[in-house]
């Protein structure tokens, strides 16, 4: 697959009024329901990845810090794409998130108990497995358009993600 060139360095993308509008009316029901747990799950995991960043935040003033508020900022972001699409296909966002939220806090808060090395680790770990995540959705369900490439936006973010954590890792181990 041919993969857009997204300008990775805007965090949260600008978004206009006429942009917004409800959708699937006239789309078949299989593909909807589709569309529902892509939505859903992608919704879910960017509660997670947001959760993940906001603790492990320390309070040191250090560029790690800058950059993994910059990450939770983009995953809020990401949320609220996905949180967007839900309500424009009338669907409600997964009950289950709230478990969601929890594994976030949980993988953030210990990752930065551990410290600097666990931090990027844990970043990077999950964010590969997103990236992933992401292929697979793209691949297994028929989007439209607009939201196609919001998708593929969020998922180029998230390379760079892994790409921005490899080499504050690589740094850490001089």
């Amino acid at each position: 697959m041919d993969k857009r060139d997204f300008d990775i360095s805007i965090i949260r993308p600008e978004m206009r009024a006429e942009e917004f509008r409800l959708r699937g009316k006239d789309i078949p029901s299989k593909r909807l329901k589709g569309i529902k747990r892509g939505l859903r799950t992608l919704h879910t995991l960017e509660t997670m990845a947001a959760n993940i960043y906001k603790f492990q935040i320390t309070r040191k003033e250090n560029e790690l810090n800058c950059q993994l508020i910059a990450a939770m900022c983009n995953e809020m972001t990401h949320l609220q794409d996905f949180q967007v699409k839900l309500f424009e296909y009338s669907f409600k966002p997964s009950k289950l998130r709230l478990l969601y939220w929890t594994l976030g806090f949980f993988l953030g808060f210990v990752s930065r108990l551990m410290g600097t090395k666990a931090i990027l680790k844990t970043s990077i770990w999950v964010e590969k497995k997103a990236v992933r995540h992401y292929e697979e959705l793209l691949q297994g369900i028929e989007w439209d358009e607009e939201t196609r490439s919001i998708i593929e936006k969020d998922q180029a973010d998230e390379e760079g993600h892994i790409n921005r954590w490899k080499a504050f890792l690589e740094q850490s181990k001089d």
